[in-house]
């Protein structure tokens, strides 16, 4: 009995299948023996797949992606758990039957122990990703394969399981490993971003073009800086193992204190900055944090020092997507939508003449201006009311995961993490209203299964073969260009006129004349029986109104709970009451006005422009004069009243504070 080692081109280890066939031996293996044809009953295969219930979640679409790249090549998908048992597969159906005769199929194990060398036991043993081809495998009845697999492992280091393409040896090709290896990368990555959701997450690489690929380091720490986990790309980058990178702190990682990250990624959301690793490669960043955690941490923080929520919990709280009207409040409508801009009541004219009709709605406009408000008045405002209103960000899942969370897995053959399946949104929304937000985000593969369900009113889950009848108005927005899409290639035409029906724009808030009205409308939705202010003071809806809302209806949302709770008790909400970002916004805005306006606010953003006279500032409109005031209200307080200090640190003269108070906080 003669055992071809492996060659370097297909494992990169000569060595790799020689050791296999030695620890083959030294378990008592016949190369002779005839594969074991007792896979597990049914019920204890179930139980295998619950306990291994999000390697078996996140891995099935990445199989289906994965199988669609080598359909009809004569192979199959195989997902095992962390012992080699099969859990899942995925084949053409005129290899299944092949694959069958040696017992390759779902609760059979393919250890080294019970299989001998082959590429799903000897990879799991190995630990690293392993081709086994044809007479390589030491039972002679599996040499009619190539089989090419990859360990996964959990956000901690740990194999759970591993991903193996298996085939017939003629179909063998090089790349096939790669794409295994890639596949398994991105179940990883999709565990790790599922684990660490609430943590701060940093997405780094030394170029820039891969943040946000397959190839991006992934580190996760708490909220107090601490490290939690990196995946395989972040270790490979840091030159560490992890053991090594726990008790390391993040500035000894990265080169910069943790705080200064936290408020780069609150002051330029989405941003990359620089950082630089222990070994001194500069890697370029992005870093991100649950923004629903840290509304939460806002609100906790009222009680920290000074009675002011952090920084990083204040951007949160205004960035994160509003809260909607709470079940027990008067839902968003029509009629409450409108709260007196002209553009704004000609869009919802429009869309009152279609109720009660199902013509499908594109709702266009850029991200923040309420979109989703607006769906969910549409879907009141129809017979459809009472049936559900499902919502699905297109934008907010990896590509992979879109499929499954739209279209749903079938019982048993595609969901181990729900013993009955999952029916996906399509499902959910029958009877009712369907919104996809940001249907310019969704992948051509989707579009194609979308538009079918659209013509036949049908939807066929994942792994599933009978088609469910569905009834359900459909809404969608972006605020992408989609013909320009379709000139590109990225979006399909023949959806693009299935989802506008009718289409309207909606306009960003800085040109909308109903700012008042809207501040008044969002308070009172704010305040669900809480103790928190009706109203703002004239001071800050003249700040309001000077402001150019870069986030739309959001920020400002978001902006007013942050200061709602800050005032909470009090009857309005007042300058000082405002986030210090966004005051910090308001100043940068305000220099590239008038030359008065940009001297305030280099005083307000820590520029030197004590070379101008502050008294000149009097010739400013009266918003900066207000400013002025509570910039110097602000520093008075902070230094306990002390006015040569708060002169000394504004670039005044004594005289100018004096005034201000003279004129009880007035600088006029």
């Amino acid at each position: 009995m003669s055992h071809r080692p492996a060659t370097p081109s297909r494992t990169g280890r000569p060595d790799v299948i020689a050791q296999a066939h030695a620890r083959s031996l030294e378990l008592g293996l016949r190369a002779s023996e005839v594969p074991d044809f007792h896979p597990l009953r049914r019920p204890a295969l179930r139980e295998l797949v619950d306990r291994n219930q999000s390697l078996f979640t996140h891995a099935l679409p990445v199989m289906e992606t994965l199988h669609a790249q080598i359909v009809d090549t004569q192979s199959m998908v195989l997902l095992t758990d962390s012992q080699g048992v099969i859990l899942h597969s995925l084949g053409d159906s005129d290899f299944v039957a092949k694959a069958n005769r040696v017992a390759l199929c779902p609760g059979v194990s393919w250890a080294e122990a019970d299989r001998g060398t082959n590429a799903i036991g000897t990879a799991l043993v190995d630990g690293q990703p392993t081709v086994v081809h044809a007479d390589e495998h030491f039972l002679h009845a599996n040499r009619i394969l190539t089989c090419s697999c990859a360990p996964i492992a959990d956000p901690f280091g740990r194999t759970i399981g591993a991903l193996d393409v298996s085939g017939d040896t003629r179909g063998f090709h090089k790349h096939t490993l790669a794409l295994v290896r890639m596949s398994a990368q991105m179940i990883e990555n999709h565990l790790f971003s599922n684990q660490f959701a609430d943590a701060v997450r940093v997405h780094f690489h030394a170029r820039a073009e891969f943040i946000g690929t397959l190839f991006e380091g992934l580190a996760a720490f708490a909220a107090d800086g601490t490290f939690l986990s990196a995946n395989r790309s972040a270790l490979f980058q840091f030159g560490q193992p992890l053991a090594a990178l726990q008790a390391q702190p993040f500035e000894a990682l990265f080169g910069v204190a943790f705080t200064n990250v936290l408020q780069r990624i609150a002051h330029a959301p989405g941003e990359n900055v620089v950082l630089t690793l222990p070994s001194g490669v500069r890697v370029v960043a992005r870093g991100e944090y649950s923004a629903q955690r840290y509304v939460g941490a806002a609100a906790e923080s009222v009680q920290t020092v000074g009675g002011f929520a952090s920084h990083a919990a204040r951007h949160a709280a205004r960035t994160a997507e509003p809260a909607l009207p709470a079940a027990t409040t008067t839902p968003a409508t029509l009629q409450t939508l409108d709260t007196g801009d002209a553009q704004v009541s000609a869009i919802l004219r429009r869309v009152a003449k279609v109720r009660g009709r199902d013509i499908p709605i594109l709702i266009l406009g850029k991200t923040g201006t309420g979109k989703e408000w607006l769906a969910r008045a549409i879907h009141h405002d129809s017979p459809r009311r009472a049936a559900p209103f499902v919502a699905l960000n297109c934008a907010s899942l990896p590509d992979t995961l879109i499929e499954a969370e739209l279209f749903g897995y079938e019982d048993g053959a595609f969901t181990g993490a729900k013993k009955r399946g999952s029916v996906g949104k399509i499902v959910q929304a029958d009877g009712g209203t369907l919104f996809l937000d940001e249907i310019g985000d969704m992948p051509l593969a989707q579009q194609v299964r979308l538009m079918r369900v659209l013509q036949e009113r049908t939807v066929v889950p994942l792994g599933g073969t009978r088609a469910i009848p569905v009834d359900l108005r459909i809404v969608c927005a972006t605020h992408r260009n989609l013909r320009a899409m379709i000139e590109e290639g990225t979006f399909r035409e023949d959806l693009y006129y299935r989802i506008n029906g009718l289409v309207v724009t909606l306009p960003p808030l800085r040109e909308r004349t109903d700012l008042a009205a809207l501040v008044t409308r969002m308070l009172e939705l704010q305040r669900e029986g809480e103790n928190l202010p009706r109203r703002v003071s004239q001071p800050v809806l003249e700040r309001f109104m000077t402001y150019g809302w870069p986030g739309n209806l959001r920020q400002l949302a978001n902006v007013l709970r942050t200061a709602s709770i800050m005032a909470e008790g009090a009857e309005q909400i007042q300058l000082d009451d405002l986030p210090e970002d966004f005051l910090h916004d308001c100043a940068e805005a305000a220099a590239k006005n008038s030359p008065a306006d940009k001297a305030f606010a280099a005083r307000a953003i820590g520029n030197d422009a004590r070379s101008v006279p502050f008294d000149a500032q009097a010739r400013a409109p009266s918003r900066m004069e207000d400013w002025q005031a509570t910039l110097i209200a602000q520093t008075l307080a902070r230094l306990d009243g002390n006015v040569s200090a708060a002169a000394r640190e504004l670039g005044l003269a004594r005289n100018t504070v004096y005034r201000y108070l003279r004129r009880g906080g007035s600088t006029h």
